[in-house]
C-alpha cells in the first residue's frame, strides 16, 4: 500500500500519526543505550539526523503509541519518563558578534517555562547546568540532552573569524556542561554537519564516543537497499533499480552496505525524475571556494587519500579539504585499511548526482556564468555524439580563452597539466559521463579516459614548455595506453592534448585512432 512521502518532515510524531513511509531506526538506539551514555555523530545536511534526534525525544517522553510495531517496543520500559533538553541552531542567524548568546538564552528560557521553572544566571554554560540539575531534581529522572546542528553557528560566521572564534568558545562551554552534569543526565546525543576536534570544542568531554565512522552505526541515518525493497517496495515500479543506485547510492561510513540519500530518495517517488534534488537545496560556495584557494584540482578528488587525524582535521583556523569534502558529504568512504593501527582511508565521490554538481560548481568558479556554461556542456555533448574531435579542441581554446587573469596572479597553477586537465575532467564530469582519471595500465598511467557510446576516448595533457612538442602523444603510443580499451568493441581515439603556460591556452590538439 502506497503510503504519504514524509518530505521535508523532522517530526517523528506527525510521520507516525499521518501514516507517513518511516524506515524504523529505533534498532540503532537500542545499540546506543547498550554502549553508552554520550556520542556525537556527523553526517552531510539532510540526512535524517534531525528526525533521529526527534525519534529519541519522544521515546525519552514515554510517547509509547507512536513506537507501535518498531523494534524498540516490546523492550522499553514505558513506565518510566526522562525530561528532554534539547537545543537545535537550525533556524537561527549567527554571523553577528552577540547572535548565538541570544539564541541560547532564548532556547534555555523556552525550556524553563515548559518546566515552570526560573532560574537566574548570568551566562549560557550557568544556565544550561542549572537547568538539567533542576530538571533532574523536579521529576526526579535523570535527562537526556539532545543538541541538534551543533556547529551551524561557527559554520554560519566562517567568513568572520572573530565571530566564529567567539561562537566556538561559547559552545565549548555549553557542551561542557554535559560534562560538569554527568550525575544528572541519562543520555546525551550531539549532532551536526561538520566533526571539529574535541580539543577545539570538545576539550571538555572526553568521554563522548564519535560514532560517526562506526561500521555498527553506518546506516543510522539514510536509508539501506533493503529499506527500499521493503518500506518503499510500492514506489519502485516504473523506476530503474540500477538507475537509483548509481544517481543516489554509494555512501559510506565504514559500513558493509552503502545507503541512499533519504532526500533524494523521497523527492525521487515524487517527481519520478533524475534529478540533483538534495546537490540543488545547497550551494557549496565555501568548499569550492576552498579547493580553488589550496589549489586542490578536480582530478584529485575522486581517490583522494586520508588518514583518521586528516579526516577530523576542521576548526575554525585550519579546514582540511579532505575533512571538509567528506564530512559535507561530497565524498565518501570507498575503502580503507589499517596498518600498524593507523587507518588509511580513500574517498571518493559518492554518487552521479554529486560527481556532476561539484564538478559544474568548480567550472563555474573559473568565472563562467550559468548560461555560457550549460550551452557549452549541451555542446560538448553533441559533440561527443558526432564524434567532432576538431569542435572539442574549439570549445576547450573557448573556455580557456575565457578565463579571467587573475586566476593566474601570485601562483604558478598555469605550468601544470593537472589544472589543464581538471576543466577536461570537471565539464566531462559535470555531464555524468563515464570518465577516469589516471586510469592504470600494465605500462604506466594514463591521464584521462573517457567512454561514450561504445567509443573510448583516452587522453595525455602536456605542457610544451616542460616536455617539448608532440611529447604527448608520442607518449600514447610508446606506452599502448590504448591497449587496454581495445576489448569493448568500439573504437578507441588518442587525444594529445598540450598547452602552453605562457598562453594558457591549448597549444596542440592532436588526435588518432588508435
Amino acid at each position: 500500500m502506497r503510503r504519504r512521502l514524509p518530505i521535508g518532515i523532522q517530526t517523528f510524531r506527525e510521520i507516525r500519526e499521518a501514516g507517513h513511509y518511516y524506515v524504523d531506526k529505533t534498532p540503532h538506539i537500542e545499540r546506543l543505550l547498550d554502549d553508552g551514555k554520550h556520542f556525537f555523530l556527523s553526517r552531510p545536511r539532510r540526512f535524517g539526523k534531525s528526525l533521529f534526534l526527534d525519534t529519541l525525544k519522544e521515546l525519552f517522553e514515554g510517547s509509547e503509541a507512536l513506537f507501535e510495531g518498531l523494534a524498540i517496543h516490546g523492550g522499553w520500559d514505558w513506565s518510566a519518563r526522562n525530561p528532554v533538553i534539547r537545543l537545535s541552531f537550525g533556524s537561527g542567524h549567527f554571523t553577528a558578534p552577540d547572535g548565538l548568546r541570544i539564541n541560547v538564552m532564548a532556547q534555555l528560557g523556552r525550556l524553563e517555562r515548559e518546566a515552570g521553572l526560573e532560574l537566574a544566571c548570568p551566562s549560557a554554560p550557568e544556565r544550561f547546568s542549572e537547568l538539567i540539575r533542576a530538571l533532574h531534581e523536579h521529576g526526579g529522572e535523570p535527562v537526556a540532552v539532545l543538541v541538534d546542528e551543533y556547529d551551524k553557528p561557527i559554520l554560519d560566521a566562517l567568513e568572520v573569524p572573530e565571530v566564529a572564534k567567539a561562537n566556538r568558545d561559547l559552545l565549548r562551554g555549553l557542551y561542557g556542561a554535559v560534562k560538569d552534569c554527568d550525575a544528572d543526565i541519562r543520555f546525551s546525543f550531539i549532532t551536526g554537519v561538520s566533526k571539529f576536534s574535541k580539543v577545539s570544542l570538545f576539550s571538555g568531554l572526553n568521554n563522548l564516543t564519535d560514532i560517526t565512522i562506526d561500521p555498527q552505526y553506518s546506516a543510522i541515518c539514510g536509508y539501506r537497499e533493503a529499506d527500499l525493497e521493503t518500506v518503499f517496495a510500492p514506489e519502485l515500479p516504473g523506476l530503474d533499480r540500477d538507475r537509483i543506485r548509481e544517481w543516489y547510492n554509494g555512501y559510506s561510513w565504514r559500513g558493509d552496505e552503502k545507503v541512499y540519500n533519504p532526500f533524494d530518495i523521497l523527492l525521487l517517488f515524487r517527481s519520478r525524475e533524475f534529478e540533483a534534488h538534495w546537490f540543488e537545496t545547497g550551494s557549496p560556495k565555501f568548499l569550492v571556494d576552498t579547493l580553488f584557494r589550496r589549489q586542490v584540482r578536480s582530478v584529485d578528488l575522486d581517490g583522494m587519500l586520508a588518514n583518521d587525524e586528516l579526516l577530523s582535521t576542521f576548526d575554525v583556523d585550519e579546514i582540511a579539504p579532505e575533512a571538509l569534502l567528506f564530512q559535507t558529504g561530497y565524498l565518501t568512504i570507498m575503502d580503507y585499511e589499517n596498518l600498524e593501527g593507523q587507518t588509511f582511508y580513500r574517498l571518493g565521490y559518492p554518487n552521479r548526482e554529486v560527481r556532476s554538481g561539484l564538478n559544474r560548481s568548480l567550472l563555474r568558479r573559473l568565472g563562467q556564468d550559468g548560461g555560457r556554461q550549460t550551452a557549452n556542456s549541451i555542446r560538448l555533448y553533441r559533440l561527443l555524439e558526432a564524434d567532432d574531435v576538431a569542435g572539442m579542441e574549439e570549445l576547450f581554446h573557448a573556455f580557456y580563452a575565457s578565463i579571467p587573469h587573475q586566476w593566474y596572479t601570485n601562483n604558478d597553477i598555469a605550468n601544470y597539466e593537472g589544472y589543464y586537465a581538471s576543466v577536461f575532467y570537471s565539464y566531462f564530469a559535470g555531464l555524468g559521463l563515464d570518465v577516469t582519471v589516471e586510469d592504470s595500465t600494465s605500462r604506466g598511467r594514463l591521464d584521462m579516459a573517457l567512454r561514450f557510446e561504445g567509443r573510448a576516448y583516452v587522453f595525455e595533457f602536456k605542457v610544451v614548455e616542460q616536455a617539448g612538442e608532440g611529447a604527448a602523444m608520442a607518449q600514447l603510443r610508446q606506452r599502448g595506453y590504448a591497449d587496454k580499451h581495445r576489448g569493448t568493441g568500439g573504437p578507441v581515439r588518442l587525444v594529445a592534448v598540450e598547452f602552453s603556460s605562457e598562453a594558457r591556452n591549448i597549444a596542440s590538439f592532436e588526435t588518432a585512432l588508435a
